[in-house]
């Protein structure tokens, strides 16, 4: 298709296409017309008059790198730059799945497509650039750019600071569930290749090249959340971690967090049986990684010292592993390596059954779509939230998420510490008591039996 350049006004009714993927109810994007043609921006600013250029948000979305989508109307930004004129928000789409993330250049006729196992970075990548030249235009200042994302696009603006020449696009990231082990070897990426072949009786690329777009996301079951950007030793570093302790990102400031139920998003959204089916295989496999008796007999007394239903004991211990230790390493190697980070840990519990404070709970107040996410039908508290969103925006704009007590909503000052490796401070953000803590205080990583395995990747 040829793009034609034209200064006129589009009259945009509709969103651009979803990437391609399999329907999932729970993931309203996969709802939507899907393409692999999807690299698609939206920009939202507010019509306040200001001549003043604006500090600019970039949000990628989540989904495991296989589902979602930024026509998800929870991502809808209008409320946000409402409430916050001073920012211009944009989403950036990008291929996922198989379309986005599938290592070819083994196969006999693969050499054509050297950059297969990463296109969906890549396609972030030209979305930034797509910023850096042109948010001028819609008052934005291309100096001034955070990058932010939760689950898979956490770990995606994790993993851009890495990138070859990608840190002249943002100066900034806030990363919400996600972090650079979120990434898989060449070797890992191969295996995956060679499981989807297996399945779809496929030798080639030409072979792949046969099926409709319908028959390769059907085949994709057999790699479920193991689609993920790969160390490639050429877009990303053979090691991320080493990577941040070497100070690969010193120069960018980092804003991060979990929340404090991850997995039980999975135990809700799946059910108690099918989640305790799928995560015992998963941890079953970790625990196969494993280098000594020693590691895992410290992991088994963790996870026998979880109260509760078995369910429990598998969700506590992914938590460790998926989301809690890589955010924790991650802080400290930023911290170790002389950049800055502010890491947080969200508290407050949705109101449906077995949710908790999973996965995601915190995208509705921080978008103020607080009835939009289907994990939740209560609001949270309002000042809450409204205090949320303004560090978030503190932070694009200054570096600093502190609030004066002149902006904050409450009318009290919020002084966010930074991490260090002394005292590990966090801001605990409790549903009617933002603070800052000691780690020690709050027990987000057990440094004796679990941290250990920050020398792990996570997939």
């Amino acid at each position: 298709m040829e793009y034609v350049p034209d200064d006129g006004v589009y009259e945009a009714y509709y969103n651009g296409c979803s990437p391609r993927q399999g329907v999932a109810v729970s993931e309203s994007a996969s709802l939507y017309k899907q393409s692999e043609d999807c690299l698609y921006l939206d920009v939202w600013r507010a019509d306040d008059g200001s001549a003043k250029k604006k500090a600019v948000m970039v949000w990628f979305h989540g989904g495991a790198y296989e589902m979602g989508g930024t026509v998800d109307p929870l991502y809808e930004c209008s409320n946000f730059v409402r409430e916050n004129p001073d920012i211009i928000c944009v989403s950036v789409e990008y291929r996922i799945g198989i379309f986005g993330f599938l290592h070819l250049s083994h196969l006999p006729d693969g050499k054509d497509y050297p950059d297969a196992q990463n296109l969906g970075l890549l396609d972030q990548l030209m979305g930034l650039k797509w910023v850096h030249e042109n948010i001028a235009a819609f008052g934005g200042d291309p100096g001034n750019v955070t990058i932010y994302g939760e689950s898979a696009g956490a770990g995606s603006v994790s993993l851009l600071p890495l990138v070859d020449g990608a840190q002249e696009y943002f100066k900034r990231f806030i990363a919400q569930s996600g972090a650079s082990p979120f990434s898989r070897s060449t070797e890992q990426a191969i295996e995956c290749t060679g499981w989807i072949m297996d399945a779809l009786g496929c030798k080639t690329v030409a072979d792949l090249q046969k099926l409709t777009p319908e028959e390769l996301v059907g085949a994709t079951g057999v790699v479920a959340m193991r689609t993920t950007p790969e160390r490639d030793g050429k877009l990303l570093p053979l090691d991320t971690i080493a990577a941040y302790a070497d100070g690969a990102a010193r120069d960018i400031d980092v804003l991060q967090g979990c929340n404090k139920d991850e997995m039980h998003y999975f135990v809700s959204g799946l059910g108690v049986d099918a989640y305790m089916a799928w995560g015992s295989q998963r941890l079953e496999e970790k625990m196969a990684e494993l280098e000594t008796d020693e590691e895992r007999a410290l992991v088994e007394s963790f996870i026998a010292d979880v109260k509760g239903e078995d369910f429990e004991k598998s969700s506590r211990i992914l938590d460790q592993i998926w989301f809690n230790i890589p955010l924790i390493r991650q802080s400290e190697d930023q911290a170790k390596a002389g950049g800055r980070c502010f890491t947080y840990y969200f508290t407050p519990e949705s109101d449906i059954p077995l949710m908790r404070c999973g996965h995601s709970v915190e995208l509705a107040p921080l978008f103020d779509h607080q009835h939009t996410a289907s994990y939740m039908t209560r609001a949270f508290d309002e000042t809450f939230s409204k205090t949320m969103r303004k560090m978030w925006a503190q932070f694009a704009k200054t570096g600093d998420p502190s609030l004066t007590s002149d902006i904050s909503p409450d009318g009290k000052a919020k002084m966010w510490p930074l991490y260090d490796t002394e005292n590990k401070y966090v801001m605990v953000f409790d549903e009617f008591d933002i603070h800052p803590a000691k780690e020690s205080e709050v027990g987000i990583v057990d440094w004796e039996r679990t941290y250990f395995l920050s020398k792990y990747y996570v997939v």
